[in-house]
């Protein structure tokens, strides 16, 4: 995937387990099927019947957890994260899960999402007497249940009740002394499943985690949901009702692994039709079809299956690469472009190709992959987007830049060509890829967010709402 390159990244990937003897060890494979989904830092927190052990650090997940890293994680039950962090949210201390300590118990969490009210909550708990460690929305949870703890509450409703205050976008994991805690924001805005590894159950962001530990997916967490699982087993409550489903659209167009599932739609072969649905859209006269790797060549089979057009591997995806790529600075992006990709000569020289790719974000990099295939002797180079243009920003948890900095915002699809040099330009309509991607036609939207594809948002939009990469000018 090139999302390190061009600006478009998940916040993070979330994991858990409660009630197997190889805890720490499945939590680290899940969080390596995960790898994908945030590549800036990784930790695991366990239980072990005496407290809460946590270790974490920037880095990828084997380089945190290199040598014996895993032998003081004992216990049971586990919980962990891969994290991607904007300019603002760099720091060890934002890598998660966060665990706080009291005199009344510990507590572990994970997070993947966004809170649209997070300032707003910050601002009235510290009023409070509320003292942050982090820039990390997470953080509020911790704050919330706390205070949330006054009279006589269980756990249950403390953090039902702290649940409830927050909007937007959120898939949580909560470990404690006394149970795995699950909960889902009421429009399901973040992909989360629940699994079962013998009598131990499992959660992950991605059902990908689920097959590489061998575990069995049971279904999707539902929206407002909060599950909890403890030596008596697992119970489902709510802590809100459930509202329009609002999946991310760009899970299935983008930030997935192919060999997942969301609620039951498999990744790999919802971009694939979404590449046929295109070359419905689009007739193109060319040679040969290739895909820009990874992401997008799902849809480039799907586009050369229904359009006839032969597909070849045109570009090659440098897998050795160090990190300093990801480093979200222009100047290491342009690198990165030649660094990661390399066109196939034999293949592109002489044709009429037709390129493939998921989204166009500020269209750098298309540009310097168009200009790659010329350079290489393509005759012809005619970029299809298996995605509506991405028009406004995201406020969920992705890390899409400012509606001033996507380059499809106040441009028509001809002026974006131009920009990037391409022959012809397309994007998937967002009928199309609603209909190829194949949720419920009887939901809203089919049950996606369309956010950065039309400004309409499904959720209140605070007006002191904060987006992470605002700052982020240099980008």
């Amino acid at each position: 995937m090139l999302a390190e390159l061009r600006g478009l990244n998940e916040e993070c990937g979330v994991f858990g387990i409660w009630g197997h003897e190889e805890a720490s060890q499945l939590t680290y494979y899940g969080l390596h099927a995960l790898q994908h989904r945030g590549q800036e830092g990784a930790g695991i927190a366990t239980k072990n019947g005496k407290g809460l052990l946590v270790k974490k650090g920037e880095g990828l997940v084997n380089e945190v957890f290199s040598g014996d890293a895993l032998k003081g994680l004992t216990g049971h039950s586990a919980i962990g994260q891969v994290r991607y962090t904007t300019e603002e949210g760099r720091g060890a201390e934002n890598v998660q899960p966060l665990v706080f300590r009291s005199t009344t118990g510990s507590m572990a969490i994970a997070h993947n999402g966004n809170l649209i009210n997070a300032q707003e909550l910050k601002e009235s708990l510290e009023k409070q007497g509320s003292i942050f460690q982090t820039t990390s929305d997470t953080e509020v949870l911790a704050h919330l249940i706390k205070k949330s703890g006054r009279g006589a509450l269980t756990q249950r409703d403390r953090v039902k009740k702290a649940l409830s205050m927050l909007k937007g976008a959120f898939a949580f994991v909560l470990l404690t002394e006394e149970g795995l805690l699950i909960a889902q924001d009421p429009n399901a805005m973040r992909p989360l499943s629940l699994g079962k590894l013998g009598d131990a159950w499992v959660v992950a962001s991605e059902t990908c985690a689920f097959d590489l530990i061998g575990a069995e997916t049971i279904r999707s967490v539902e929206p407002g949901e909060l599950i909890i699982i403890n030596d008596k087993g697992l119970q489902s409550d709510r802590f809100a009702e459930a509202g329009d489903r609002a999946m991310c659209s760009m899970e299935y167009v983008y930030f997935s692994r192919p060999d997942s599932d969301i609620d039951g739609i498999n990744i790999h072969m919802a971009r694939k039709r979404c590449g046929k649905q295109l070359a419905k859209e689009v007739k193109i006269e060319a040679d040969v079809v290739t895909g820009v790797p990874d992401s997008s060549i799902s849809a480039a089979i799907g586009f050369s299956e229904e359009s006839g057009i032969p597909y070849e591997l045109g570009l090659i995806k440098n897998r050795y690469v160090g990190r300093t790529f990801i480093q979200p600075t222009q100047a290491m992006r342009e690198r990165g472009v030649k660094l990661k990709l390399s066109p196939v000569h034999q293949v592109v020289a002489g044709k009429r190709v037709v390129m493939v790719d998921d989204s166009i974000v500020r269209g750098t990099t298309s540009k310097r992959i168009v200009k790659m295939l010329r350079d290489a002797g393509a005759t012809e180079v005619h970029v299809v987007i298996a995605a509506p243009p991405l028009v406004s920003p995201c406020f969920y948890g992705v890390d899409i830049s400012t509606d001033s900095e996507l380059i499809a915002t106040n441009r028509s699809v001809d002026e974006v060509r131009d920009l990037i040099d391409a022959d012809s330009l397309t994007f998937l309509s967002t009928e199309g890829m609603l209909k190829a991607i194949g949720r419920s036609p009887e939901m809203k939207n089919c049950g996606q967010c369309l956010a950065c594809f039309t400004g309409e948002y499904p959720t209140e939009i605070y007006a002191d709402t904060v987006l992470p990469h605002e700052k982020e000018l240099a980008r």
